[in-house]
């Protein structure tokens, strides 16, 4: 232990010396959506919480604090660059500090099981190893800045179907080697402050109340000293959560602890000892953060990593992380002096989808769309037009930017008395904790209102998006005064996905009116919840005209860039996808752009696989991911040369949905069954007769490479590249084992480490790779190492293997 350790933990044992039993229960459950309660007397500031993985959202729902949006997790580790998920981590502990956060709810580092879970997004791989290195890197970069991350969710939480109940029935073997294994590594290298627990069951125990993995393999085998906090809501029993190794649980609304867990402790029930434990991890996790008064911070002020710039960062990694996919007679860079004139096509070219819904959400000071980003990159002499094609969204944006002006939110009371206004961004009204100093009982009314200016003539489209009693009014003419009701009883698909009505308002080109949108609320005793949105949507052709508009631009221009992807009404938290098909009719608009121009880019915008049943008929394929607020900078980059695509798929890319190895991810009365055992991903894909349209591991650069060398000394391998093409590059060189004798227990081979490296034309650089004891190991009650022949394969894909060498275990 560390001098600084040492001293940290006399300063937490003498802080919990001073606290009598009332107060140590009462600082192990939320005082809020976001924080626990701190306790002057011994020096204890109150800890908040904030989600992430992309940005810092911080207590305010809303976007009248802004966060830096980074790519989506799954974008990070589409970049296979443990030091840029390093740097990522920095960042957002850097925004946590801003905003007075001291612990980030993130990473999310479950598994890409199915690529039907509708919250891949926000997960990294379906790979373990890889999960493990790019999560350890996003956890250190945190901690270098003395915030903590919070590894989640704890464990086989991988898809959202039923997820508060389902039972997940997965074998321990498979647990320990998959679903566990990047949990373990964060753990041991990392050094986690803090893991999340799940919603879920695994075999028939809930994980918040799971002894087994939660005391004695996480805190007893593993060491894990930090804090285990439930998931939002996730604890519901009193005493099996506290005796099961549950230390915190958030937030305040439906807590089962509090005064329950005293009475708990008083009769017996839950010993005293179970909760010095817990309040001694939450003191510790108070020390490191810095909210505990004479205790040494984990990570002195000194110490932290110099300020980063959050946009150039945010810029490099959503290039890094693109993944060529095809690139047809080499169309892609693109040379802006052979052009005259660019198609920018699709609506999510203009109106950026740059990351995932729900808990993920922040709000960005500024988003590049592909369209302003190409637009501003290219130079006068190319004329950029654009069409919308097709519109796969079935909901309206909230009311932003031109032609809104002075949109704000207004509180008021039963007589009329405003309790608050604020300025908003967007007609979204979210507050998970009300303003301070207004009380839930005390609100009649919330109100949303802006000025709409009309910038063309037409049936402007407005949007309710909420459940409750609305008055929808424009200027003088009430367009809605009644009730929606709630599609569902779950409160967070009420928070995070209200249904919507949509009202055509029919306006002149220039014509001004107020537009307001109020909620009746009437009081309430409640949690002082506010989720409601003013949505907004120009005035807009059918889709035919649309289609045919875009077919035409496309045929007079140059070079056609198209832009597809999904929208939150089919990949966000709260659920699972039914359909690996692009919404709407984005297939159809990219058939007929490419009849007509064969220089025709796709950029595809998806969080996790989609079918691309056109891919072969395009000139290139560039797949983005949620590329964050730069993302149109960062697709100028790469279209046009400046950045190489330097990602590489972290996840099996399937050609149609009926060839997936894996696909359930709906419980069967409660339970879901991972009966595919260790068989997951290209795990899976090795063992069937079908080819997926683009390997795990795949991506193509603007460089080609040569595989020289292999050498083998012991577990570590060295490798040999040499840059054959004409530019600068970079190549990440995946390494692959695989036992020399067919073993129907084990996988056919399986990611055992990789190695990224950038290198000029002609040159020639050796990279060294060190496999770890565990890629020769398999779990049978215990880590037990097979012995044998194993084949050690160097591969710029799993299906590109280039060079291959023996070891003997």
């Amino acid at each position: 232990m560390s001098v600084r350790s040492a001293e940290q933990e006399a300063a937490i044992q003498a802080a919990l010396d001073r606290l009598d039993l009332d107060t140590k229960v009462s600082i192990l459950a939320g005082q809020d959506a976001w924080s626990l309660p701190g306790v002057p007397e011994i020096g204890l500031a109150s800890i908040v919480m904030s989600d992430g993985p992309v940005g810092v959202r911080g207590t305010r729902w809303s976007a009248d604090d802004p966060s830096v949006a980074l790519p989506s997790p799954t974008a990070l580790a589409a970049t296979w660059d443990r030091e840029l998920a390093r740097q990522a981590g920095r960042l957002l502990g850097q925004e946590a500090r801003r905003k007075g956060v001291h612990v980030l709810l993130a990473p999310t580092v479950n598994l890409h099981r199915s690529p039907l879970g509708g919250r891949h997004f926000e997960a990294y791989s379906e790979d373990p190893l890889l999960t493990a290195e790019i999560g350890a890197g996003y956890v250190a970069g945190v901690q270098d800045q003395g915030v903590s991350a919070t590894v989640k969710h704890f464990v086989a939480n991988d898809s959202e179907t039923d997820r508060f109940t389902a039972n997940v029935v997965v074998s321990e073997r498979a647990l320990r080697e998959l679903y566990l294994a990047p949990f373990e590594t964060i753990v041991a290298h990392a050094g986690a402050w803090a893991v999340m627990s799940a919603y879920n069951a695994v075999n028939g125990v809930t994980m918040t109340e799971h002894a087994q993995l939660q005391i004695r393999m996480l805190k007893g085998e593993w060491g894990f000293d930090g804090a285990v906090v439930s998931d939002w809501t996730a604890a519901r029993d009193t005493v099996a959560t506290a005796n099961g190794g549950l230390d915190i649980v958030m937030p305040s609304m439906g807590s089962p602890w509090g005064d329950r867990l005293l009475a708990a402790v008083r009769d017996g029930r839950v010993p005293v000892e179970v909760i010095d434990d817990h309040v001694r991890r939450v003191l510790r996790l108070a020390a490191r953060t810095g909210a505990l008064a004479g205790a040494p911070e984990s990570v002195p002020a000194q110490d932290r990593p110099a300020l980063a710039d959050g946009e150039r960062l945010a810029r490099q990694i959503a290039a890094r992380s693109f993944v060529l996919a095809a690139n047809a007679a080499a169309l892609l860079p693109l040379d802006p002096s052979s052009l005259s004139s660019v198609a920018v096509i699709g609506a999510l070219a203009r109106d950026a989808r740059v990351l995932g819904g729900g808990s993920a959400t922040v709000y960005p000071a500024h988003v590049i769309s592909p369209l302003d980003g190409l637009a501003s990159a290219l130079p006068g002499s190319v004329t950029v037009s654009y069409a919308v094609g097709a519109d796969p969204r079935t909901r309206l944006e909230p009311a932003s930017g031109p032609p809104w002006s002075g949109l704000a939110a207004t509180f008021t009371d039963a007589a009329g008395l405003v309790l608050h206004e604020t300025a908003l961004a967007s007609g979204a009204a979210r507050w998970m904790d009300l303003p301070s100093g207004v009380e839930p009982q005390a609100i009649a009314r919330v109100r949303v209102r802006g000025l709409l200016t009309a910038g063309q003539d037409g049936a402007h489209r407005l949007g309710i998006r909420g459940a409750g009693r609305f008055t929808l009014t424009a200027g003088d003419d009430v367009l809605f005064d009644d009730v929606i009701r709630p599609e569902s009883d779950d409160l967070a698909m009420l928070f995070l996905h209200p249904p919507e009505l949509q009202l055509p308002l029919r306006l002149k080109q220039g014509d001004s009116v107020e537009v307001s949108l109020t909620q009746l609320t009437g009081g309430s005793d409640g949690p002082g919840i506010v989720s409601f949105a003013l949505g907004y949507g120009p005035p807009q052709d059918t889709e035919d005209d649309m289609l045919a508009g875009a077919e035409s631009l496309a045929a007079a221009s140059d070079v056609a860039v198209v832009v597809v992807g999904t929208t939150d009404d089919v990949e966000s938290e709260g659920f699972d996808r039914t359909s690996l098909a692009l919404p709407g009719r984005q297939d159809e608009l990219v058939r007929r752009v490419v009849a007509v121009n064969s220089r025709t880019i796709v950029v595809v915008n998806a969080g996790s696989p989609v079918e691309l049943p056109w891919a072969d008929d395009v000139a290139a394929v560039l797949l983005t991911w949620f590329p964050g607020q730069e993302a149109g900078h960062a697709l100028a980059d790469v279209l046009l040369g400046a950045a190489e695509p330097g990602g590489r798929l972290p996840t099996t890319w399937p050609a149609v949905q009926a060839d997936c190895p894996v696909l359930a991810t709906t419980p069967a009365d409660g339970v879901l069954r991972y009966d595919e055992d260790l068989f997951i991903g290209y795990r899976a894909w090795d063992r069937t007769a079908a080819t997926p349209r683009y390997p795990f591991g795949h991506g193509l650069g603007y460089t080609t490479w040569a595989y020289e060398d292999i050498s083998v000394s012991g577990r570590r391998v060295m490798i040999t590249v040499r840059n054959d093409g004409n530019r600068p590059g970079r190549e990440v060189v995946q390494v692959y084992v695989s036992p020399s004798s067919t073993d129907v227990d084990r996988p056919v081979r399986w990611l055992a480490g990789f190695a990224s490296l950038a290198a000029d034309p002609g040159q020639r650089i050796t990279v060294t790779v060190d496999l770890p004891e565990r890629a020769f190991q398999i779990w049978d009650g215990g880590w037990r190492t097979v012995p044998g022949e194993y084949v050690i394969e160097a591969a710029h894909s799993l299906a590109d293997r280039r060079l291959a060498a023996t070891l003997r275990v």
